[in-house]
């Protein structure tokens, strides 16, 4: 039986996080899809307006060499993503194990035979951190523009 896998996420800010998914993802499947989740779903799920838009997000992910197919994530729920891509192994990195959301997809997913795979989470580098230093960055940009403005 050939493994399909299906690993979503933002992928905004690409990151070696993101890689890592990928990568160890592939590894455990014939054929890996790759799920952009769109910019209207980070907006309502999670609050985040997304920095890169999901066509440049689509257009990265998809020139990962362990992704054969991308697609954009734009249905509310990975039980409507998995009736449309039949996927047979789930993804995802290990700070959903043992969530409240976490185990109802493991319960959902184990009714229709689909495998859910945990991978680590990158400690190192992570979107939120990415983000906060850019906010800061621009916050120091926006009080020394008028500083360097006078001469």
């Amino acid at each position: 039986m050939v493994r399909i896998g299906y690993a979503a996420g933002a992928f905004d800010l690409f990151h070696v996080g993101h890689l890592n998914i990928l990568k160890h993802a592939k590894s455990a499947c014939d054929y890996l899809i790759a799920g952009v989740v769109s910019d209207e779903l980070l907006i309502s799920r999670k609050r985040v307006t997304p920095v890169i838009p999901l066509a440049e997000r689509m257009e990265i992910v998809g020139d990962i060499r362990y992704v054969d197919q991308v697609v954009a994530e734009d249905l509310p729920s990975k039980m409507e993503m998995w009736e449309r891509l039949r996927f047979t192994t789930f993804f995802k990195g290990d700070d959903w194990r043992g969530t409240p959301q976490g185990l109802e997809l493991e319960r959902q997913f184990a009714e229709v035979g689909v495998e859910v795979v945990y991978f680590p989470y990158t400690m190192s580098t992570s979107s939120t951190a990415l983000r906060r230093a850019l906010a800061s960055l621009e916050a120091g940009a926006i009080v020394s523009e008028p500083v360097a403005a006078r001469g």
